[in-house]
């Protein structure tokens, strides 16, 4: 699949998916030892991309697993059609007369029946959800279980034997096996702390919001649209709101939204109105919208008032000096 930790760059932003050399390290790494991928972060910062890119890349197919509270084997590994099993019992009701006929008692006819069960209790009658379409596959899927820490403890110990050895045990059947293994990342956005066993059977990547280098060639790359000024105060300002104590930061695609926004808005540059007038498209609580409301327009008083350097008394300073700071990197 990769030759070399570059090659997983390269693949990986093909697909636009922009990546440092420590995230590509670990796919490759994963990829060639046959491990999963266990990535932990805040919300919207490029984990569940990360699946998608990879099967792009790499031109897989990818299942994916939206994990909730409540959810178990049955709409993760298979259930059974029980509709189909009962059409063909009634189908074959006289066939299944004639082979108990001879029995002697209930205890001698449901033994009979007992010995014939796999006929109804075989492939033929199951259904296949997300993890057993995995192992099934003739072509090695990517398969994402997204938010595996909504999912409840019980669930996540039932997929240590998955996530092992890359098999499942049906009681009616046996132990399914993945001929090829697929490619398996798991996200996490820590609302919970995941056990120590699943942690241990994975590879594990922290991904936290990116730097300001990063993420300006993220806008660059997804909205091109967007002028080298523009990006440079976008981004500058959405760094400099993440800084601050909000119940939700804003993600990379909430970066993305208020770039396309503002291109959509025919807007060269960013000033406090403006930002008012968009904070909707990047901030989602009435309360954090007052904080940032707060301090942008605390941050535009400090510059209307002529002050060139920060000087650690006001906590909003940072914000126009990071702006500064990217315009010098950039010209």
């Amino acid at each position: 699949m990769f030759e070399s930790i570059e090659e997983v760059r390269e693949k990986l932003a093909g697909q636009e998916y922009v990546c440092d050399r420590r995230l590509a390290t670990v796919v490759y790494l994963a990829v060639k030892l046959d491990k999963p991928v266990l990535i932990e972060g805040p919300a919207g910062v490029g984990k569940t991309e990360l699946a998608k890119a990879l099967a792009a890349a790499t031109g897989r197919s990818l299942i994916r697993l939206q994990c909730y509270e409540g959810l178990d084997e049955a709409k993760a590994l298979y259930e059974w059609e029980y509709g189909k099993q009962l059409l063909y019992t009634q189908v074959l009701r006289e066939k299944i007369g004639e082979f108990i006929g001879p029995t002697k008692g209930l205890r001698e006819a449901a033994a009979a029946l007992r010995d014939q069960e796999d006929v109804f209790f075989s492939e033929n009658f199951l259904v296949e959800r997300p993890i057993l379409q995995a192992i099934t596959s003739e072509t090695p899927p990517v398969l994402l279980l997204d938010e595996i820490d909504r999912a409840d403890e019980e669930f996540e110990a039932f997929l240590l034997e998955f996530l092992s050895d890359y098999q499942v045990s049906i009681p009616e059947i046996g132990t399914v096996k993945a001929e090829h293994p697929p490619v398996v990342i798991l996200t996490s956005n820590r609302t919970r702390e995941l056990s120590e066993a699943l942690k241990r059977r994975c590879l594990h990547l922290q991904i936290d919001y990116p730097s300001p280098e990063v993420e300006l060639e993220i806008v660059r790359l997804k909205a091109p649209g967007v002028g080298e000024v523009l990006a440079d105060e976008l981004v500058g300002t959405i760094q400099s709101i993440r800084s601050l104590d909000l119940r939700k930061s804003p993600s990379i695609g909430e970066t993305l939204d208020w770039a396309r926004s503002l291109v959509v808005l025919g807007a060269p540059s960013l000033n406090k109105d403006l930002i008012e007038e968009t904070l909707s498209v990047i901030v989602k609580y009435d309360r954090d919208a007052a904080k940032v409301l707060a301090h942008v327009r605390g941050a535009a008083e400090s510059k209307d008032l002529g002050q060139k350097e920060p000087t650690g008394e006001k906590q909003n300073e940072g914000m126009y000096e990071m702006h500064r700071s990217t315009h010098k990197h950039a010209h």
